[in-house]
């Protein structure tokens, strides 16, 4: 049976040198297919079932589905897999339709429903009966369970298994027509009951289910099940190349079954790659539903969720997103992604497009004293990027963008009262504080020097003001801080939101596992979603505060992003910010801000003469998010103990509380603890727990050491982890020397691969010296896939900055 296939003129492959994803198994086949003539195009599909948001989970799977399709001049497909009435809604199939058109994927007229071919499937359904395929049974789900066996035992047939093709055509026929009960019958294959494969063991193809349906309503009670639906929807769609995550790989063989005994030609063919989940997130619908409907979260679009909708109304850009998809990487083995590497490629994307301008958080007032006058300053958006004008007269900007020069700073009105950040004023300040203090002086930014004389406190002895004198540009100053006009700067809501999690893999620390029970091909055993995970909510994930930004601000567009100096990258919330009311949020920090945490902000309070002493010890150890668990002496001295050794503060609580983990860990020292204990709860968390690790305490030790060393990277290191963990016999170490995966620091190497880089891709050198420094991003992820991952990073960037400034 030849299926429809939807006509489209091919689309020409992308030139190798400017493909966004990486060569991988994938694509090594597909080109494979396509220079063989197996195919005469490359068709993928994208299949989210429309019963919940997309989330940062489904952007790795859609960008390897669209983007591997048009690297090599192929045509996408969305498909909307909606065979449950349970759950789907049209709101989701078009809130997942929204989020990838803002992703920028475009998949023109071939948007498909599964939904759309309920009669179709149907039909082959019949088809299969009368072959001898297929069967009505109707014993209860415990008893197919107990009948089907288990890996040590074949299965045993039913006692309605040898039906004939009439009895269960008849049973089928009035199972549609709705004269049974839910549950009463279900049809199932008939493949092979001895298989050691269970998903052969005669899987349920349809089943009687009763439920509105969003799209055809109430005129089908039987659902085709994920494993028949969707191989036939792949047919019927012309797909060729069907990709899904690591857990369908034993789902193949019904796949292939399917296509075998139903004669489709040419036919598709489904291959499985390594799951990504991201740290600190959870991605389960479930997990994601609790947090909705316990309000821990304000919404789906909550800017702390991991919705494509919540990342949007942070003001992550689409770029980034895909950046960050392209950037981790496409294998056989299932990995969590360092949360760092989505971090980053926000940064790189927002410091290239955000104006710099002055907001202030948590106010002081600073009174200059001595100065006469309010005055405008000019001041660049971009202090330290701004290229001089060129002989058009126009400024070049970062990214690319080219503007008129008054364009490029704005007027900052400074007057004789400021607001200045609450922090950046200390009166007893401590070791190492470069910021104002009462005789001190520091550089307010682009208006000048200025030296702190008093201060005012209130009766809380909190201060309240600071006044100050302006200094020569001569004077020494011991740092600089920014600041805001008190009588022209606009106030504002500020919402400062961090990582919902407090731990790098909460999904991980419970038991469940890693895969969602309600995406297609898993089916719900009723079994209840353990709570734990909510115990690593990160309380400090949303912190509000009401400051006041300058007044350049007000006159921009509301969906402008800034940089706001020294505290990080904001946008006014789509939501709640209006005129008169602005609402920004934080977007990301400047910097890894987890690195500081547990630091106590400065307060610019008037010391008194005495103070509590400061609790040390174990209690110094344990996070605020779990300082209501109550430990024994023995888990407090363990506690002070990992301490000790650097492991951080959530890390030592989650093993002191596990039994397993606290054992694998009993000889952990040296100098590269914290990192060993890292990867244990981490990424070895759930092998440990069902004592299934093969890994012992001194190979995660030996590769800790190696990474000290700086010869490899964290994600050499980590991959290492995981693929020895899977199996095997290497350790990581073996491993990577056995297969060469060293960081490349070798400048005449790095060299050698810049300018083969530069060399393939002439047009965009042209364009990154005539001031598109956007471009960078371009030519160091080239030079990382040349050098398969292995180049020094920081390396690469130095020589190629230098390389690309150079006139040659």
């Amino acid at each position: 049976m030849t299926p429809e296939v939807p006509h489209s003129d091919s689309i020409p492959a992308v030139n190798a040198a400017d493909r966004l994803l990486a060569p991988n198994f994938i694509t090594e086949i597909a080109e494979r297919d396509l220079n063989s003539g197996r195919y005469a195009q490359i068709v993928t599909r994208f299949p989210p079932e429309p019963n919940g948001y997309l989330h940062l989970g489904h952007v790795f799977a859609s960008f390897l589905d669209f983007q591997t399709a048009l690297d090599l001049g192929g045509r996408y497909h969305l498909r909307l897999d909606d065979t449950n009435p349970e759950g789907e809604s049209m709101e989701f199939a078009q809130a997942i339709q929204d989020d990838l058109h803002w992703l920028g994927w475009d998949w023109g007229e071939h948007l498909y429903f599964a939904s759309d071919h309920f009669e179709r499937y149907y039909l082959y359904a019949e088809q299969l009966i009368r072959q001898g395929d297929a069967y009505v049974d109707s014993v209860t789900g415990d008893e197919m369970a107990r009948l089907r066996g288990s890996a040590t035992e074949v299965g045993t047939p039913s006692r309605y298994r040898d039906r004939t093709p009439d009895e269960n055509l008849d049973l089928f026929r009035r199972m549609r027509a709705g004269e049974f009960p839910d549950g009463a019958h279900v049809l199932r294959a008939r493949i092979d009951l001895s298989s050691p494969n269970m998903k052969l063991r005669d899987p349920v193809l349809y089943r009687i289910l009763r439920g509105t349906h969003y799209r055809t309503g109430d005129a089908w009670c039987i659902y085709p099940m994920y494993d028949f639906q969707h191989p036939l929807q792949d047919a019927l769609e012309g797909v060729t190349h069907s990709m899904c995550s690591l857990e369908f790989v034993d789902n193949r063989a019904i796949y292939d079954w399917l296509m075998e005994a139903l004669k489709f030609d040419p036919r598709p063919h489904q291959y499985e790659f390594g799951r990504r989940n991201l740290e600190y997130t959870v991605v389960s619908k479930r997990k994601l539903r609790r947090l909705v409907q316990e309000g821990h979260v304000a919404g789906w679009d909550d800017p702390r969720m991991p919705t494509l909708r919540a990342q949007r109304r942070l003001g992550v850009t689409p770029e980034a997103v895909r950046t960050f998809a392209a950037g981790i990487g496409v294998n056989r083995t299932n990995r969590t992604v360092d949360i760092a590497v989505y971090e980053n490629a926000v940064r790189n994307d927002l410091n290239h497009r955000a104006p710099r301008v002055m907001a202030v958080l948590e106010p002081l007032r600073l009174v200059l004293e001595d100065l006469e006058g309010a005055r405008d300053l000019q001041v660049p958006y971009w202090p330290h990027d701004v290229v001089d004008a060129s002989p058009d007269g126009l400024v070049a900007l970062p990214g690319g963008a080219r503007v008129a020069p008054d364009a490029a700073v704005r007027a900052v009105p400074l007057g004789r009262e400021l607001y200045i950040e609450r922090s950046d004023f200390e009166v007893t300040p401590p070791k190492g504080f470069k910021r104002l203090t009462p005789g001190g002086r520091v550089r307010l930014r682009g208006a000048g020097i200025v030296e702190a004389t008093r201060y005012d406190v209130d009766a809380d002895g909190q201060v309240v003001a600071v006044y100050a004198t302006l200094q020569p540009e001569t004077a020494k100053a011991s740092g600089v801080i920014h600041w805001v006009d008190a009588g022209t700067a606009v106030p504002a809501e500020f919402r400062l939101y961090d990582r919902l999690f407090s731990v790098a893999n909460p999904e991980g620390q419970d038991n469940v596992p890693d895969f969602d029970p309600e995406e297609p091909g898993h089916e719900d055993t009723g079994t209840p979603v353990s709570t734990d995970f909510l115990r690593f909510l990160n309380p400090d994930s949303l912190r509000v505060t009401h400051g006041f930004v300058e007044r350049s601000v007000a006159a921009d567009p509301k969906d402008t992003r800034y940089q706001f100096e020294r505290q990080g990258y904001f946008w006014q919330d789509p939501v709640d910010s209006r005129e008169g009311a602005l609402v920004f949020g934080r977007i990301i920090t400047l910097r890894d801000a987890w690195a500081d945490r547990g630091r106590e902000k400065a307060q610019p309070r008037v010391p008194k003469a005495e103070r509590p002493a400061r609790t040390a010890g174990a209690d110094a150890a344990r996070p605020a998010a779990v300082s209501e668990v109550t430990f024994t002496p023995e888990q407090d001295a363990q506690l002070a103990r990992l301490a000790a050794l650097g492991v951080g503060t959530n890390e030592g609580t989650v093993i002191v509380q596990d039994a397993r983990l606290s054992a694998y860990l009993t000889g952990l020292e040296g100098p590269h603890a914290a990192t060993v204990a890292g990867w244990a709860v981490n990424d070895l968390g759930g092998l440990i727990r069902e004592d299934r690790n093969a890994l012992p305490l001194p190979a995660l030790t030996e590769l800790a050491e190696l990474l000290a060393g700086g010869s490899i990277s964290t994600r050499i290191a980590r991959e290492a982890l995981a693929e020895a963990a899977a199996g095997g016999q290497e350790t990581p170490v073996q491993l990577i020397e056995r297969r060469g995966l060293k960081v490349v620091t070798d400048t005449a190497a790095l060299e050698g691969l810049i300018r083969d880089v530069m060399t393939a891709n002439p047009g965009k050198v042209s364009e990154y010296r005539a001031g598109k420094k956007g471009l960078s991003g371009f030519f160091t992820g080239q030079v990382m896939r040349a050098s398969g991952g292995q180049a020094d990073p920081q390396r690469v960037a130095q020589l190629l900055t230098a390389l690309l400034d150079s006139a040659e």
